[in-house]
This record gives structure tokens, sequence and C-alpha cells, in this order.
């Protein structure tokens, strides 16, 4: 099997987490100045079989899009060019840093770690991917 791939999409910094080849284990992977993120992506898909990617959906408190949905739609149209065939599937991202945090604290992730906000991305797009995970089963 091949893995899959959680992007939690920003402005300035990417957090990426993926699966296991077996996909029973979610893991943060990197966080990328999204300026790079494409040119990783392919270098990683170069070394790693990867069969899908989960895109964190941004959402507002009631389920409207956000002001970053329109960059996160951008990015997909970009990933749908640079990997034609490999599926792209949504995860409302709503409280995944928050969760990310929590996460990070109740691992005894030192506050100075806490604050370092690539940490908090990889982390958040591997709860995302984890969600995604727990819908397939």
């Amino acid at each position: 099997m091949a893995r899959i791939m959680a992007i939690d999409y920003g402005g300035k910094r990417t957090g990426l987490a993926v699966t296991d080849p077996l996909q029973i284990i979610a893991s943060a992977l990197e966080t990328v100045e999204t300026k790079n993120l494409l040119d990783y992506l392919k270098n990683y898909c170069e070394k790693e079989d990867v069969e899908a990617f989960v895109l964190g959906k941004p959402l507002s408190l009631d389920g409207s899009e956000t002001h970053a949905s329109p960059l996160v739609h951008s990015f997909a149209e970009e990933l749908k060019k640079k990997f034609p065939g490999k599926p792209i599937h949504y995860v409302d991202e709503r409280y995944t840093s928050k969760m990310a945090v929590q996460s990070m604290i109740a691992s005894g992730v030192k506050k100075k770690d806490r604050r370092k906000k690539g940490n908090i991305d990889k982390v958040a797009a591997t709860i995302i991917l984890q969600e995604f995970m727990d819908e397939q089963h």
C-alpha cells in the first residue's frame, strides 16, 4: 500500500503528516515554508509512494468558508496539476491548532517547543490525517 499525506496549508508555513505504508498510523512529517511546498512534495513523492492527499478545509464556526479558504482552493488546483490522478480529500480543520497544542501539552512537550508555530502546524496536520483515517474505517 501507499502512504496518505495530510496538508495543513498556511500562507507562510504548511504542516505535513503521513501514514505509514500500511495506512495504520498517522505521523507528523515536517513543516515547510509554503513557498517551497510544491517542490518539497515533488521530491517526497519521488522517494515515497503517496496515493492521496488530505487537505485541511478552513471553516468558520458556522461552517462557512473563511478568509483562508480561497488560498486552500487555489493550492488544491496547483496540487491537481502537479499530481494528476492522486485524489485530494478534505477534512474540516476547525480546532485542529487548539487540539494540537493540547496534545503537545498532554505529551509533555516543553512550553518553549509549543511556541514554535511549525511544531503546531505539523501536529495539526497529523490530527487532520487521523480524522480522515477514522472516517474511512
